[in-house]
């Protein structure tokens, strides 16, 4: 798996004209201050049958301003949606409330090349890519249709459905839809503070699907195992791959959730260390969550392109369900540990930020 790296808006001008003070004085009045008001925050519509301002959810999001909703109807949207840095604080939700209603689709790989020949790339084969602090996303389904099967001459299969690189970034009540590399939670910055909050929502993929160096937590989420067809005991797949930086706490965590699979017992990886720079150092805690029996039971953690999982930082702790245990090859937090990775710890960051209420 390979990773292609690639301010906000000036305010309104404030017009402000202020007497001086000896100048009030002798004329008996007060200083004062003429500043136009504060702008208030808009709600953008997007319906593709022309019943709202935009017919394309990237044109309403063109529009935006930091702060703003955008509210997208009912409908399936063909097109890449990219949330630029500048329009901080943005909310894009689906009008019904119902993911399942409003879909944000898109084939393409990193395999795939743009109209000068160059690969996508896993960074350029996203759907959505929101990059702004602030944002909060609501009530979609961000899906990327990429089909191995039908792209045999493609080798580069990654294929995400959402990048998230922005900090203070919440999810809720969304549906996440690809195979492999689905969602990157991604740290333009390996150091820097970028934080990712996903909750009531699903996931879904078989290839390293939840991925990248951010800190992210998935609290109280579905994630589905795709079911690639291997038989019991052989390798249908591998959910998790982070590669976070040596420097930081905190990787991702998956709490209080539920993992399902209709694939066969013991052919899926909970995750593998990515290790593409030195100072990677995976960090992942799978806590208090329902496994499938579609989990590798004997250790559910391995190596990848040589690097020793042993290497990385991955715990479980009160796990439940058939795919769920403890051995050797299965490290758990004690009580005092789970203390320190909870949702709360993970996200609070040097701002105390909390979104889990």
């Amino acid at each position: 798996m390979t990773a292609s790296h690639e301010q906000p808006p000036a305010p309104a001008r404030r017009r402000t004209v202020a007497l001086a003070t000896g100048t009030a004085a002798a004329l008996g009045l007060a200083a004062v201050s003429l500043a136009g008001p504060a702008r208030a925050a808009s709600v953008l519509t997007v319906a593709k049958d022309g019943s709202g301002m935009y017919t394309t959810v990237q044109a309403a999001v063109n529009a935006a301003s930091s702060g703003d909703t955008i509210s997208v109807a009912k409908g399936t949207y063909q097109e890449i949606v990219n949330v630029p840095a500048t329009k901080t604080g943005l909310t894009l939700k689906g009008a019904t409330g119902n993911a399942e209603d409003v879909v944000i689709t898109y084939d393409r790989a990193a395999g795939y090349t743009d109209s000068s020949g160059t690969k996508y790339g896993t960074l350029g084969s996203s759907v959505a890519t929101f990059s702004a602090n602030n944002l909060t996303v609501s009530g979609l389904t961000v899906q990327n249709t990429f089909d191995r099967a039908a792209h045999p001459g493609i080798t580069d299969t990654q294929a995400v459905a959402v990048t998230a690189q922005g900090d203070r970034q919440t999810f809720r009540n969304d549906r996440f839809i690809s195979r492999q590399d689905t969602l990157l939670n991604w740290a333009p910055s390996a150091t820097g503070q970028y934080r990712q909050y996903f909750t009531s929502s699903f996931v879904t993929g078989d290839v390293d699907f939840v991925f990248g160096n951010a800190t992210a937590v998935y609290d109280r989420v579905t994630i589905q195992l795709r079911d690639s067809g291997a038989a019991a005991g052989g390798l249908n797949g591998f959910l998790a791959a982070p590669n976070t930086n040596s420097a930081k706490t905190y990787g991702i965590l998956l709490t209080g959730s539920t993992i399902s699979s209709s694939a066969a017992a013991n052919t899926y990886y909970l995750g593998r260390p990515w290790h593409p720079t030195a100072d990677a150092v995976g960090q992942l805690v799978i806590r208090q969550t329902s496994l499938p029996a579609a989990v590798k039971t004997a250790g559910p953690w391995t190596d990848m392109s040589g690097y020793s999982w042993k290497n990385a930082r991955f715990f479980e702790y009160r796990n439940t369900g058939v795919g769920a245990g403890v051995n050797s090859n299965r490290p758990q937090l004690t009580d005092a540990q789970a203390a320190t990775y909870t949702a709360q710890k993970y996200l609070a960051g040097t701002d105390g930020w909390n979104p889990v209420g």
